[in-house]
């Protein structure tokens, strides 16, 4: 059984995520395909993910793929979170993920709905107001809020933990939104905030994308999305893939098996996959620095990460797994950023060396200007950069 080292998994990572300067790719749709799709769940990650990967990147640049030429689309798929996905790729991520996101979504939705006493009749009240939204976008793009005075069935909120501490509402319209998106009903078309934020537009799907998006068979799709994994990520486990899909052990190793992926040892004694034209050396990479955004692809990308992550789990990844802007240093997280003011604040764990260091700060100094004066609030800090509550 071939062996492949940390050394080796690290210099895959260089080339093949685009984050080492020798390998940065020439637009926002190859910094797409090179991470299988990005992350978008957090508005500014996203833009800053593709800042890392694209070489002389601008905000106009992925405004243009997602607006103008609707190259990418930004769709709900693995894990119920948000990505930005290739048009080649959508429709093997609706069948492969999203639709078994749209149907846990719209059981849950009834669910609640039913408990609250906010409808009876679950089931047919989800069929109504699905339709009202489809009809009411029929003339095109709207905000939900647009929406919802134009359609009175999505109108109200359901309340829930009632007499518990995290007692709360939501509104009707966000949940059937969430609802149509997995289900690939409705896109994004648009964005009525700045690039760190999100203030979205919906359209109907077959609208902004010129045609429905085309359904294919879920295993078939399974198989593609893990062969682009492997292609991408690879070697990793069956427990990476099994958590990147947020599917089941047993689809996972279906997928493998259709692909005909191969098993390799890897260091500390475990095992893992990669694609049967895979298993020579991609060769060494030189020394490399990079700044990656809260929730990147790279880091988000396996969920056994000592390799790159070492013994700094509890300062990158929040207790629910999210993981915060990172520092990387040749294909390891070192370390942590945040902004003040605009400007990039570094926080490493580990003496890098002073080459290291002064790439750092070069490359600190070049997202600096870039951002011009511009602050990221991520959603999920960092736990070693978080800003500590000055009442405590």
């Amino acid at each position: 059984m071939t062996h492949l080292d940390v050394a080796e998994r690290r210099a895959r990572l260089a080339r093949r995520h685009a984050v080492a300067p020798p390998f940065l790719v020439r637009d926002v749709e190859a910094a797409a395909d090179a991470m299988v799709c990005l992350h978008a769940t957090d508005p500014a990650g996203l833009y800053l993910s593709a800042w890392a990967r694209v070489d002389g990147f601008t905000v106009p640049d992925l405004d243009r793929a997602f607006y103008d030429d609707r190259t990418l689309v930004k769709h709900l798929a693995m894990r119920r979170t948000l990505f930005a996905v290739g048009r080649d790729l959508l429709p093997v991520v609706q069948a492969a993920s999203s639709d078994k996101v749209a149907g846990v979504e719209r059981r849950r939705l009834e669910k609640e709905v039913r408990e609250s006493g906010f409808v009876e009749d679950a089931e047919r009240w989800f069929d109504e107001v699905t339709a009202a939204a489809v009809a009411g976008l029929a003339d095109g793009p709207l905000t939900a809020a647009q929406l919802r005075e134009r359609e009175p069935l999505l109108e109200g909120s359901i309340a829930y933990g009632h007499g518990k501490s995290w007692a709360g509402s939501f509104p009707v319209v966000s949940r059937v939104m969430t609802c149509l998106q997995a289900a690939g009903t409705i896109v994004r078309a648009g964005n009525l905030g700045s690039w760190t934020s999100s203030r979205p537009t919906w359209a109907l799907a077959a609208d902004w994308l010129g045609e429905p998006i085309p359904s294919m068979p879920e295993d078939v799709a399974r198989a593609q999305l893990v062969e682009r994994w492997l292609r991408r990520f690879g070697p990793g486990t069956t427990l990476d893939l099994k958590w990147w899909l947020g599917s089941t052990l047993t689809a996972v190793r279906q997928a493998l098996r259709d692909v005909g992926a191969v098993e390799v040892t890897l260091d500390g004694g475990g095992t893992g996959w990669v694609l049967a034209d895979d298993t020579d050396p991609v060769g060494p990479v030189g020394p490399w620095v990079a700044l990656l955004p809260a929730l990147d692809p790279t880091t988000m990308g396996w969920s056994e990460r000592d390799w790159y992550l070492g013994p700094y789990r509890a300062q990158v990844f929040d207790t629910a797994g999210n993981g915060g802007a990172t520092v990387w240093v040749d294909g390891r997280i070192v370390g942590g950023w945040s902004t003040r003011d605009g400007a990039v604040d570094l926080v490493l764990l580990e003496d890098v060396g002073s080459d290291a260091r002064a790439a750092l700060d070069a490359e600190a100094d070049r997202l600096t200007a870039w951002l011009h004066g511009t602050s990221i609030l991520p959603r999920f800090p960092a736990p070693l950069v978080r800003p500590v509550d000055p009442r405590r």
